[in-house]
Protein backbone atom coordinates (compact mmCIF):
# COMPACT_ATOMS: atom_id res chain seq x y z
CA UNK A 1 0.00 0.00 0.00
CA UNK A 2 1.39 3.38 -1.03
CA UNK A 3 1.89 5.84 1.83
CA UNK A 4 4.55 8.27 0.60
CA UNK A 5 2.38 11.01 -0.93
CA UNK A 6 1.95 14.18 1.12
CA UNK A 7 -1.66 14.92 1.96
CA UNK A 8 -3.14 17.50 -0.43
CA UNK A 9 -4.45 20.77 0.94
CA UNK A 10 -8.05 19.80 0.21
CA UNK A 11 -10.16 16.70 -0.11
CA UNK A 12 -13.75 16.38 -1.20
CA UNK A 13 -16.24 18.05 1.17
CA UNK A 14 -19.76 16.64 1.33
CA UNK A 15 -21.07 20.13 2.04
CA UNK A 16 -20.00 21.13 -1.47
CA UNK A 17 -22.60 18.86 -3.11
CA UNK A 18 -25.15 20.67 -5.24
CA UNK A 19 -27.87 18.52 -3.68
CA UNK A 20 -27.56 16.85 -0.26
CA UNK A 21 -28.12 13.30 -1.49
CA UNK A 22 -25.76 10.32 -1.46
CA UNK A 23 -26.70 7.04 -3.14
CA UNK A 24 -25.95 4.34 -0.59
CA UNK A 25 -23.52 1.66 -1.78
CA UNK A 26 -25.45 -1.62 -2.16
CA UNK A 27 -23.25 -4.68 -2.49
CA UNK A 28 -24.24 -7.23 -5.08
CA UNK A 29 -25.96 -5.99 -8.20
CA UNK A 30 -27.87 -2.74 -7.44
CA UNK A 31 -24.98 -0.25 -7.32
CA UNK A 32 -23.98 -0.16 -10.96
CA UNK A 33 -21.58 2.26 -12.60
CA UNK A 34 -24.59 3.73 -14.43
CA UNK A 35 -26.41 4.40 -11.15
CA UNK A 36 -23.38 5.96 -9.48
CA UNK A 37 -22.74 8.19 -12.48
CA UNK A 38 -26.38 9.25 -12.78
CA UNK A 39 -26.65 10.28 -9.13
CA UNK A 40 -23.39 12.22 -9.28
CA UNK A 41 -24.40 13.88 -12.55
CA UNK A 42 -27.66 14.95 -10.88
CA UNK A 43 -25.67 16.86 -8.25
CA UNK A 44 -25.54 14.20 -5.55
CA UNK A 45 -22.81 11.68 -4.74
CA UNK A 46 -23.03 8.31 -6.44
CA UNK A 47 -21.38 5.24 -4.93
CA UNK A 48 -19.96 1.95 -6.06
CA UNK A 49 -20.08 -1.04 -3.71
CA UNK A 50 -16.83 -3.03 -3.65
CA UNK A 51 -18.17 -5.77 -1.39
CA UNK A 52 -17.99 -9.33 -2.82
CA UNK A 53 -16.05 -8.14 -5.87
CA UNK A 54 -12.46 -8.69 -6.90
CA UNK A 55 -10.03 -5.81 -7.00
CA UNK A 56 -9.96 -6.08 -10.80
CA UNK A 57 -13.76 -5.76 -10.96
CA UNK A 58 -13.64 -2.67 -8.73
CA UNK A 59 -10.96 -1.18 -10.99
CA UNK A 60 -13.17 -1.70 -14.04
CA UNK A 61 -16.21 -0.17 -12.35
CA UNK A 62 -14.33 2.96 -11.29
CA UNK A 63 -13.10 3.42 -14.84
CA UNK A 64 -16.63 2.82 -16.14
CA UNK A 65 -18.06 5.59 -13.96
CA UNK A 66 -15.39 7.95 -15.26
CA UNK A 67 -16.44 7.28 -18.83
CA UNK A 68 -19.96 8.39 -17.89
CA UNK A 69 -19.34 11.47 -15.73
CA UNK A 70 -16.57 13.74 -14.50
CA UNK A 71 -18.46 14.38 -11.26
CA UNK A 72 -17.10 13.07 -7.93
CA UNK A 73 -18.25 9.67 -6.68
CA UNK A 74 -17.39 7.22 -3.92
CA UNK A 75 -16.50 3.57 -3.35
CA UNK A 76 -17.52 1.55 -0.30
CA UNK A 77 -15.38 -1.26 1.12
CA UNK A 78 -16.18 -3.89 3.76
CA UNK A 79 -13.53 -4.05 6.48
CA UNK A 80 -12.43 -7.69 7.00
CA UNK A 81 -14.20 -9.43 9.84
CA UNK A 82 -12.79 -11.57 12.64
CA UNK A 83 -13.60 -15.27 12.58
CA UNK A 84 -16.70 -15.92 14.75
CA UNK A 85 -18.14 -19.13 13.32
CA UNK A 86 -19.18 -22.10 15.41
CA UNK A 87 -18.35 -25.02 13.10
CA UNK A 88 -21.08 -27.29 14.46
CA UNK A 89 -23.74 -24.58 14.18
CA UNK A 90 -22.58 -23.75 10.67
CA UNK A 91 -22.75 -27.41 9.61
CA UNK A 92 -26.23 -27.76 11.12
CA UNK A 93 -27.36 -24.63 9.27
CA UNK A 94 -26.00 -25.99 6.00
CA UNK A 95 -28.01 -29.18 6.50
CA UNK A 96 -31.16 -27.14 7.10
CA UNK A 97 -30.73 -25.44 3.71
CA UNK A 98 -30.35 -28.60 1.63
CA UNK A 99 -34.03 -28.87 0.73
CA UNK A 100 -34.13 -25.25 -0.48
CA UNK A 101 -31.05 -25.80 -2.63
CA UNK A 102 -32.50 -29.02 -4.03
CA UNK A 103 -35.77 -27.29 -4.90
CA UNK A 104 -33.79 -24.81 -7.01
CA UNK A 105 -31.45 -27.41 -8.49
CA UNK A 106 -28.51 -25.66 -6.84
CA UNK A 107 -25.59 -26.77 -4.69
CA UNK A 108 -24.76 -24.91 -1.51
CA UNK A 109 -21.53 -22.93 -1.44
CA UNK A 110 -18.45 -23.58 0.68
CA UNK A 111 -18.76 -21.59 3.93
CA UNK A 112 -15.26 -20.10 3.86
CA UNK A 113 -13.75 -17.16 5.71
CA UNK A 114 -11.90 -14.54 3.64
CA UNK A 115 -10.92 -10.86 3.63
CA UNK A 116 -12.82 -9.97 0.42
CA UNK A 117 -9.61 -9.11 -1.49
CA UNK A 118 -8.93 -6.32 1.01
CA UNK A 119 -5.30 -5.38 0.28
CA UNK A 120 -5.65 -5.45 -3.49
CA UNK A 121 -8.78 -3.29 -3.30
CA UNK A 122 -6.93 -0.73 -1.21
CA UNK A 123 -4.21 -0.60 -3.85
CA UNK A 124 -6.82 0.04 -6.56
CA UNK A 125 -8.36 2.85 -4.53
CA UNK A 126 -4.99 4.48 -3.91
CA UNK A 127 -4.08 4.21 -7.60
CA UNK A 128 -7.39 5.49 -9.02
CA UNK A 129 -8.29 7.88 -6.17
CA UNK A 130 -12.07 8.28 -6.26
CA UNK A 131 -13.24 11.38 -4.44
CA UNK A 132 -14.56 9.39 -1.47
CA UNK A 133 -14.01 5.99 0.11
CA UNK A 134 -16.32 4.73 2.85
CA UNK A 135 -15.87 1.79 5.19
CA UNK A 136 -18.44 -0.51 6.77
CA UNK A 137 -18.30 -3.10 9.61
CA UNK A 138 -15.30 -1.53 11.38
CA UNK A 139 -12.74 1.26 11.27
CA UNK A 140 -9.66 0.30 9.24
CA UNK A 141 -6.17 0.71 10.63
CA UNK A 142 -4.97 4.29 10.93
CA UNK A 143 -2.31 3.79 8.26
CA UNK A 144 -5.06 2.91 5.77
CA UNK A 145 -7.01 6.08 6.57
CA UNK A 146 -3.87 8.22 6.36
CA UNK A 147 -2.76 6.71 3.05
CA UNK A 148 -6.14 7.36 1.45
CA UNK A 149 -6.24 10.93 2.73
CA UNK A 150 -2.73 11.56 1.42
CA UNK A 151 -3.99 10.40 -1.98
CA UNK A 152 -6.65 13.15 -1.83
CA UNK A 153 -9.49 10.81 -0.88
CA UNK A 154 -12.08 11.77 1.73
CA UNK A 155 -12.68 8.89 4.16
CA UNK A 156 -16.18 8.19 5.49
CA UNK A 157 -17.03 5.65 8.19
CA UNK A 158 -20.37 3.92 8.76
CA UNK A 159 -21.37 3.97 12.45
CA UNK A 160 -24.45 2.80 14.34
CA UNK A 161 -23.79 4.07 17.88
CA UNK A 162 -22.06 6.75 19.92
CA UNK A 163 -19.21 4.43 20.87
CA UNK A 164 -18.53 3.57 17.22
CA UNK A 165 -18.72 7.24 16.24
CA UNK A 166 -16.23 8.29 18.92
CA UNK A 167 -13.83 5.56 17.77
CA UNK A 168 -14.10 6.67 14.14
CA UNK A 169 -13.53 10.33 14.99
CA UNK A 170 -10.46 9.39 17.02
CA UNK A 171 -9.13 7.45 14.02
CA UNK A 172 -9.25 10.63 11.92
CA UNK A 173 -11.99 9.96 9.36
CA UNK A 174 -13.43 12.93 7.48
CA UNK A 175 -17.15 12.28 8.00
CA UNK A 176 -19.54 9.75 9.55
CA UNK A 177 -22.32 7.84 7.83
CA UNK A 178 -24.79 7.55 10.71
CA UNK A 179 -26.84 4.43 10.02
CA UNK A 180 -30.09 4.03 11.91
CA UNK A 181 -31.91 0.73 12.40
CA UNK A 182 -34.41 1.76 9.70
CA UNK A 183 -31.82 1.07 6.98
CA UNK A 184 -32.14 -1.77 4.52
CA UNK A 185 -29.34 -4.28 4.00
CA UNK A 186 -26.51 -4.95 6.41
CA UNK A 187 -26.17 -3.09 9.66
CA UNK A 188 -22.76 -1.50 9.93
CA UNK A 189 -22.33 -2.61 13.55
CA UNK A 190 -18.65 -3.14 14.43
CA UNK A 191 -19.25 -6.12 16.74
CA UNK A 192 -20.98 -8.78 14.66
CA UNK A 193 -21.86 -10.77 17.79
CA UNK A 194 -23.70 -7.87 19.45
CA UNK A 195 -27.36 -7.04 18.97
CA UNK A 196 -27.49 -3.94 16.74
CA UNK A 197 -28.35 -0.61 18.35
CA UNK A 198 -32.05 0.20 17.99
CA UNK A 199 -31.85 3.95 18.59
CA UNK A 200 -33.89 5.59 15.78
CA UNK A 201 -31.89 7.56 13.23
CA UNK A 202 -33.08 11.03 14.29
CA UNK A 203 -32.30 10.34 17.95
CA UNK A 204 -28.88 9.02 17.00
CA UNK A 205 -28.19 12.15 14.95
CA UNK A 206 -29.16 14.31 17.93
CA UNK A 207 -26.69 12.37 20.08
CA UNK A 208 -23.86 12.83 17.56
CA UNK A 209 -24.37 16.39 16.34
CA UNK A 210 -21.76 17.71 18.78
CA UNK A 211 -19.01 15.82 16.94
CA UNK A 212 -16.50 17.91 14.95
CA UNK A 213 -16.98 16.25 11.55
CA UNK A 214 -19.95 16.14 9.12
CA UNK A 215 -22.75 13.62 9.59
CA UNK A 216 -24.46 11.71 6.77
CA UNK A 217 -27.92 10.42 7.73
CA UNK A 218 -28.76 6.89 6.57
CA UNK A 219 -31.80 4.72 7.23
CA UNK A 220 -35.34 5.09 5.93
CA UNK A 221 -34.63 8.10 3.70
CA UNK A 222 -37.10 7.83 0.79
CA UNK A 223 -38.61 11.31 0.42
CA UNK A 224 -37.92 15.01 0.67
CA UNK A 225 -39.72 14.99 4.02
CA UNK A 226 -37.23 12.42 5.34
CA UNK A 227 -34.35 14.53 4.06
CA UNK A 228 -35.69 17.68 5.73
CA UNK A 229 -36.03 15.87 9.05
CA UNK A 230 -32.49 14.48 8.90
CA UNK A 231 -30.98 17.87 8.02
CA UNK A 232 -32.91 19.45 10.89
CA UNK A 233 -31.31 16.94 13.26
CA UNK A 234 -27.75 17.79 12.31
CA UNK A 235 -26.94 15.87 9.12
CA UNK A 236 -25.28 17.75 6.26
CA UNK A 237 -26.49 15.24 3.63
CA UNK A 238 -28.61 12.08 3.52
CA UNK A 239 -27.71 8.66 2.19
CA UNK A 240 -30.51 6.71 0.51
CA UNK A 241 -30.30 3.09 -0.59
CA UNK A 242 -33.77 1.56 -0.73
CA UNK A 243 -34.99 4.66 -2.57
CA UNK A 244 -32.65 3.81 -5.47
CA UNK A 245 -33.39 0.08 -5.73
CA UNK A 246 -36.18 0.80 -8.22
CA UNK A 247 -34.09 3.25 -10.28
CA UNK A 248 -33.87 2.51 -13.99
CA UNK A 249 -30.06 2.45 -13.73
CA UNK A 250 -29.92 0.09 -10.73
CA UNK A 251 -28.91 -3.54 -11.22
CA UNK A 252 -31.58 -4.78 -8.82
CA UNK A 253 -32.57 -8.37 -9.62
CA UNK A 254 -36.01 -8.61 -11.29
CA UNK A 255 -37.52 -10.71 -8.47
CA UNK A 256 -36.23 -8.20 -5.90
CA UNK A 257 -37.49 -5.24 -7.91
CA UNK A 258 -40.95 -6.79 -8.22
CA UNK A 259 -41.12 -7.62 -4.51
CA UNK A 260 -40.36 -4.01 -3.59
CA UNK A 261 -43.65 -2.96 -5.20
CA UNK A 262 -45.70 -6.03 -4.26
CA UNK A 263 -48.34 -6.08 -1.52
CA UNK A 264 -47.28 -9.69 -0.82
CA UNK A 265 -44.17 -8.34 0.91
CA UNK A 266 -45.49 -5.82 3.39
CA UNK A 267 -43.01 -6.15 6.26
CA UNK A 268 -39.27 -5.80 6.81
CA UNK A 269 -37.20 -7.32 9.58
CA UNK A 270 -33.61 -7.90 10.64
CA UNK A 271 -32.19 -11.34 9.81
CA UNK A 272 -28.92 -13.31 9.76
CA UNK A 273 -30.41 -16.01 7.53
CA UNK A 274 -28.77 -14.93 4.27
CA UNK A 275 -25.28 -13.80 5.30
CA UNK A 276 -24.63 -14.62 8.95
CA UNK A 277 -24.71 -10.89 9.77
CA UNK A 278 -27.69 -8.77 10.74
CA UNK A 279 -29.39 -7.16 7.73
CA UNK A 280 -32.86 -5.76 7.05
CA UNK A 281 -34.93 -7.47 4.35
CA UNK A 282 -38.48 -7.80 3.17
CA UNK A 283 -39.80 -10.79 5.11
CA UNK A 284 -40.10 -13.91 2.96
CA UNK A 285 -40.39 -17.67 3.46
CA UNK A 286 -36.62 -18.20 3.70
CA UNK A 287 -36.42 -15.79 6.63
CA UNK A 288 -39.43 -17.32 8.36
CA UNK A 289 -38.00 -20.81 8.08
CA UNK A 290 -34.31 -20.23 8.69
CA UNK A 291 -33.72 -17.09 10.73
CA UNK A 292 -33.89 -18.82 14.11
CA UNK A 293 -31.21 -21.32 13.11
CA UNK A 294 -28.84 -18.94 11.37
CA UNK A 295 -25.46 -18.68 13.13
CA UNK A 296 -23.48 -15.48 13.52
CA UNK A 297 -20.87 -16.39 10.93
CA UNK A 298 -19.96 -13.77 8.34
CA UNK A 299 -18.87 -14.15 5.57
CA UNK A 300 -19.20 -17.94 5.92
CA UNK A 301 -23.01 -17.94 5.69
CA UNK A 302 -22.86 -15.47 2.80
CA UNK A 303 -20.69 -17.88 0.82
CA UNK A 304 -22.85 -20.85 1.87
CA UNK A 305 -26.08 -19.28 0.58
CA UNK A 306 -24.67 -17.41 -2.44
CA UNK A 307 -25.35 -20.16 -5.03
CA UNK A 308 -28.83 -20.74 -3.58
CA UNK A 309 -29.64 -17.04 -3.83
CA UNK A 310 -28.25 -16.85 -7.38
CA UNK A 311 -30.46 -19.77 -8.37
CA UNK A 312 -33.47 -18.10 -6.74
CA UNK A 313 -32.78 -14.91 -8.70
CA UNK A 314 -32.48 -16.88 -11.94
CA UNK A 315 -35.79 -18.61 -11.19
CA UNK A 316 -37.51 -15.34 -10.18
CA UNK A 317 -38.17 -16.88 -6.75
CA UNK A 318 -38.51 -14.00 -4.25
CA UNK A 319 -39.01 -16.34 -1.31
CA UNK A 320 -35.44 -17.67 -1.36
CA UNK A 321 -33.76 -14.37 -2.23
CA UNK A 322 -32.36 -11.68 0.07
CA UNK A 323 -34.79 -8.81 -0.51
CA UNK A 324 -32.81 -6.04 1.20
CA UNK A 325 -35.05 -3.06 1.96
CA UNK A 326 -35.52 -0.35 4.56
CA UNK A 327 -38.59 0.37 6.65
CA UNK A 328 -40.24 2.88 4.29
CA UNK A 329 -40.00 0.75 1.16
CA UNK A 330 -43.70 1.30 0.35
CA UNK A 331 -43.01 5.00 -0.25
CA UNK A 332 -40.33 4.44 -2.87
CA UNK A 333 -40.87 5.30 -6.52
CA UNK A 334 -39.69 3.79 -9.80
CA UNK A 335 -38.00 5.92 -12.44
CA UNK A 336 -34.70 7.47 -13.42
CA UNK A 337 -32.02 8.08 -10.82
CA UNK A 338 -32.29 11.80 -11.55
CA UNK A 339 -36.02 11.74 -10.78
CA UNK A 340 -35.39 9.89 -7.54
CA UNK A 341 -32.72 12.41 -6.54
CA UNK A 342 -35.29 15.16 -7.23
CA UNK A 343 -37.84 13.40 -5.02
CA UNK A 344 -35.34 13.36 -2.14
CA UNK A 345 -34.64 17.09 -2.20
CA UNK A 346 -35.73 18.80 1.03
CA UNK A 347 -37.73 21.34 -0.98
CA UNK A 348 -39.54 18.56 -2.81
Amino acid sequence: MHTDNPRPARTFDLRALAVPVVAAPMAGDPSTAALAAAVSAAGGLGFLAAGYKTADAVHREIEAVRTLTQAPFGVNVFVPQPWTADEEALAAYARSLESDAAALGAALGTPRHDDDDWSDKLDVLLDLAPAVVSFTFDVPDQNVITALQRAGIAVLQTVTSRAEADHAVSAGVDALVVQGPEAGGHRGTFDALAEPDTTPLLELLDDLRDLPIPLVAAGGIVSGEDTRAALAHGAVVVQAGTAFLRADEAGTKPAHRAALASSEFSETNITRAFSGRYARSLVNDFMREHDAGAPTAYPEVHHLTAPLRAAAAAADDPHRLNLWAGVRVRRTIAGSAAAIVESLLPSG
